[in-house]
């Protein structure tokens, strides 16, 4: 049995589309059709506005909080084809970098793990995916995947830094292995794994199980045991649930009329 523990009364105008709890779970971060990006203070039962970010020029997608160790950090996109990063100083939330590369609508935003620095990946419907990596003094490094997907590209997620297995198997004293890995899904039917190697990213993998647009794709935590585990969703009505296995990556398939987005938390995973 599932109880409610709060509701918030976000009070915008319009379709909410995400809503993300901060680290630490006492900030909920929303956005809307009304273009704007709303952060709430929940804290003990509460819903105190802290801050109304009005930046975008259309709907706005998504947001993504990055890890606190690199402050008050959040990221949105929009269907204004901008990705924009605010940040919060002295009690002010003001923009911290603006990304206007791509030609069309940004659908998802995820930052990465926090071992590789402030890495944000951006996936659009012009078929592209950027990856923002911060370098300090204001300034952001951008790399895009042209065509990473046909049609476009509806959803990205990070993959944990540990690499499957290094924990297992690593020599006591050596550090383990970190690889930048990611995952992705658009509207080719596709879910595709991303790597870096030698400063560039290659396709790893092609996982070519669903009959419809990929809605959502996630990589869950790991704690370096010797498999991964991804989630992807479709909107075809189909089987409910399958499951395959794709040499170190296991492939959850989740198929349903309209099944939009799929999110690990460190125990379990929600579909929605």
């Amino acid at each position: 049995m599932v109880s409610v523990i709060n509701t918030v009364d976000t009070s915008h105008e319009d379709m909410i589309h995400d809503a993300q709890m901060d680290y630490y779970g006492t900030r909920l971060a929303t956005c809307s059709s009304d273009r704007t990006v709303k952060i709430f203070d929940v804290r003990n039962g509460g819903q105190i506005l802290v801050a109304d970010l009005r930046g975008h020029e259309g709907p706005v997608w998504q947001v993504a909080w990055a890890h606190p160790m690199y402050g008050n950090i959040l990221a949105s996109c929009s269907y204004d084809r901008k990705v924009i990063v605010w940040k919060e100083e002295n009690g002010s939330w003001d923009k911290m970098y603006e990304y206007t590369g791509h030609e069309s609508s940004v659908n998802s935003v995820c930052w990465g793990p926090y071992d590789f620095g402030l890495i944000l990946a951006c996936g659009s419907s012009d078929g592209a995916i950027s990856l923002l990596t911060f370098t300090g003094e204001q300034q952001w490094d951008v790399k895009k995947i042209s065509n990473a997907h046909t049609i476009g590209c509806n959803a990205v997620s990070w993959a944990p830094a540990v690499v499957p297995g290094s924990l297992v198997d690593q020599p006591s004293g050596q550090k383990p292995n970190y690889v930048k890995r990611f995952v992705s899904g658009g509207c080719d039917n596709l879910v595709k794994l991303w790597k870096e190697e030698d400063g560039q990213w290659k396709e790893d993998q092609k996982l070519e199980a669903h009959s419809d647009w990929v809605r959502d794709v996630g990589w869950a935590p790991s704690i370096g045991l010797p498999t991964s585990t991804i989630a992807s969703c479709s909107q075809v009505r189909s089987q409910p649930f399958d499951l395959a296995l794709t040499r170190d990556i296991v492939v959850l398939l989740f198929e349903a009329y309209f099944q939009h987005t799929v999110c690990f938390n460190q125990l379990n995973l929600f579909r929605n």
